[in-house]
C-alpha cells in the first residue's frame, strides 16, 4: 500500500477493522491485501469466522469509529494509520504494522532517532539512576528515549529524558495510566512528549497486550538498551523482538548475584554490546542515525493472491492443517510443507481458524492452537 491520507470514511473503516475481536497486525494486513480495501474486508469477515469454525463477531459500527475518533479529539490526540505520511518510519517498516496508532501529545518527535530503554520493574536503585542518567545523555545527543511507562527502569529513563524529548508506549487506551502511581508522570510526558498506543480508548491494560506494546518500543527505535532484566521478563521479550527487527541489542553488566542482572548478562554472553556509558550506544548507532530501517524480509502472505481458493479447497486442507497443528508455535511455511496445500488455501485456513479466536500468532510468521 502506497503511502496517503485516508479519508474520512477510509479512517473509520480502518478503525472499525482494526478493533474487530482477533484481528491483530498480520492479519489486518492479509485481510486488506487479500479484499483491497478495509471496508470490503469488514464484509468479509463474518463469513470467514463462520468457515474457521467460530460466531460471527459483534463489528464495530461507523458511528463507533466516529465516537473514538471523537473522543480522541477531545483529549488533544489523534489516530495515525500506517499507510499515511505522518507514521513513525520504524513501525511503517514492520512487514505487518500496527494498522492504525493513536498519538497523544508532540507527535513531531515521532520523525525524529529513537533509543528504547527498558528494565526490571522491581529496579534497584543503582539501576534506576543508571537509567536515569543514560537517557538524559543520550537526549542530549539527539535521541528521542521510548519506554513503557512501567515502574522502575521505565520510569527513571523518561524522567531523564523529559528535558530532551521521550516517548511513552502504553500497553492500554491511551487515557488509561497505569500503573496508577505514575499519574504525574504521564500528565508531564503528555504535556512535553508523546504517548503512544494501538489499544482503542478506555480499554484497559491486561497481560497479553503487553508484548504488543513491546513490539512497539523495539521497533521505533533503533536500539533497545535493557539496564536490568530477569529471566523470562518483558524487557527480554522487547530485547527479542529488537533482534528480530534487525535493531541493535545494549545490555547493562550485572551482579551475578543479583536475579535482576541474569537476563541482561544473557544478552552479553549471546551478542549484546555491553554498556556502561551513553558512548558505548552512540559509539554503535552513529553510522545508522538517519538511514533507512532494514527488516528481514518474510513472506507473511500479504501480496494480492492470483487466485483465491475454492471453499472446498479450503475445507480439503483445513482438515491437513488442524492435525498438524499442535500447541506449540510452528512456522506457516513448515506448515505448507507439512501439508503439502497451495499457499493460498494454507494461509486461507489459518485466516479463519484466527478469526474465529482457535489460533494463536507467535513472532517469527508461526501459528499454534490458542
Amino acid at each position: 500500500m502506497t503511502d496517503h491520507l485516508l479519508s474520512d470514511s477510509e479512517r473509520r473503516a480502518w478503525i472499525r477493522l482494526a478493533r474487530v475481536s482477533n484481528v491483530g497486525p498480520v492479519t489486518f494486513a492479509q485481510l486488506v491485501a487479500r479484499f483491497g480495501s478495509a471496508a470490503a474486508a469488514l464484509e468479509e469477515v463474518p463469513r470467514l469466522v463462520r468457515r474457521g469454525g467460530g460466531e460471527a463477531p459483534r463489528l464495530p459500527s461507523d458511528a463507533d469509529a466516529r465516537r473514538e475518533i471523537d473522543a480522541l479529539a477531545k483529549l488533544g490526540g489523534r489516530l495515525v494509520a500506517s499507510v499515511e505520511p505522518d507514521y513513525p518510519r520504524g513501525l511503517k517498516a514492520l512487514e505487518a504494522p500496527p494498522p492504525i496508532i493513536a498519538v497523544l501529545g508532540h507527535d513531531a518527535l515521532l520523525k525524529r532517532e529513537m533509543i528504547a530503554v527498558v528494565g526490571a520493574r522491581n529496579a534497584s536503585a543503582l539501576g534506576r539512576k543508571l537509567a536515569n542518567s543514560l537517557s538524559a545523555e543520550l537526549g542530549a545527543a539527539g535521541l528521542i528515549v521510548v519506554s513503557g511507562m512501567a515502574r522502575g527502569i521505565d520510569t527513571a529513563a523518561h524522567e531523564g529524558a523529559l528535558k530532551s524529548g521521550t516517548c511513552a508506549v502504553v500497553a492500554g487506551g491511551i487515557d488509561i495510566i497505569y500503573p496508577p502511581e505514575n499519574a504525574s508522570l504521564y500528565e508531564r510526558i503528555k504535556a512535553e512528549g508523546v504517548i503512544v498506543s494501538e489499544m482503542p480508548l478506555g480499554q484497559p491494560p491486561q497481560a497479553r497486550h503487553f508484548p504488543r506494546r513491546n513490539r512497539i518500543i523495539s521497533a521505533l527505535a533503533r536500539g533497545v538498551i535493557v539496564v536490568e532484566a530477569a529471566e523470562g521478563s518483558g524487557s527480554l521479550i522487547t530485547a527479542n523482538y529488537a533482534l528480530d527487527q534487525n535493531r541493535e541489542v545494549f545490555a547493562v553488566p550485572g551482579s551475578p548475584l543479583d536475579p535482576r542482572a541474569k537476563g541482561a548478562n544473557r544478552l552479553l554472553r549471546q551478542g549484546a554490546v555491553l554498556t556502561e556509558t551513553a558512548d558505548d550506544v552512540l559509539s554503535v548507532l552513529r553510522p545508522i542515525l538517519g538511514g533507512e530501517f532494514q527488516e528481514p524480509a518474510r513472506d507473511l502472505g500479504l501480496a494480492p493472491l492470483t487466485g483465491q481458493p475454492t471453499d472446498e479447497e479450503t475445507d480439503r486442507v483445513r482438515s491437513l492443517i488442524e492435525e498438524a497443528l499442535g500447541p506449540a508455535p510452528i512456522s506457516v511455511d513448515e506448515l505448507i510443507r507439512l501439508c503439502g496445500a497451495p499457499a493460498a488455501a494454507v494461509l486461507t485456513v489459518i485466516l479463519e481458524l484466527e478469526l474465529a479466536g482457535r489460533l494463536a500468532r507467535h513472532p517469527g510468521n508461526r501459528v499454534s492452537w490458542l
